[in-house]
């Protein structure tokens, strides 16, 4: 698991790399969760371009940060999906958030 986050004013980017299962979205969790209560960013960008695997533990990350940055009128996006997360983001209704 790795999460590399990068703030700059409004937007909170968060560089996800290798496997998403329950005990790597909690340590991910943790982090975004700190810088998003740090920053309050307008804009929280999920980078999966580094991501090899990623179960539902991955959606119930996304879905969570979703919340939090809503719940001060922020906005959430996800980047660089491989196919296969492309198609798991796609089947949870994520699909309207990858750019």
């Amino acid at each position: 698991m790795s999460v590399r986050l990068s703030n700059s004013g409004d937007t909170l980017i968060a560089f996800l790399s290798g496997e998403i299962d329950h005990h790597a979205a909690a340590e991910m969790r943790f982090f975004i969760d700190g810088e998003l209560e740090r920053s309050t960013p307008k804009i929280l960008i999920f980078d999966f371009s580094g991501v090899e695997f990623m179960d539902s533990s991955g959606i119930g990350l996304v879905l969570g940060r979703i919340r939090v940055i809503s719940g001060w009128g922020g906005k959430a996006a996800i980047e660089n999906p491989r196919p296969l997360i492309r198609k798991m983001l796609t089947l949870a209704g994520l699909e309207r958030l990858i750019r």
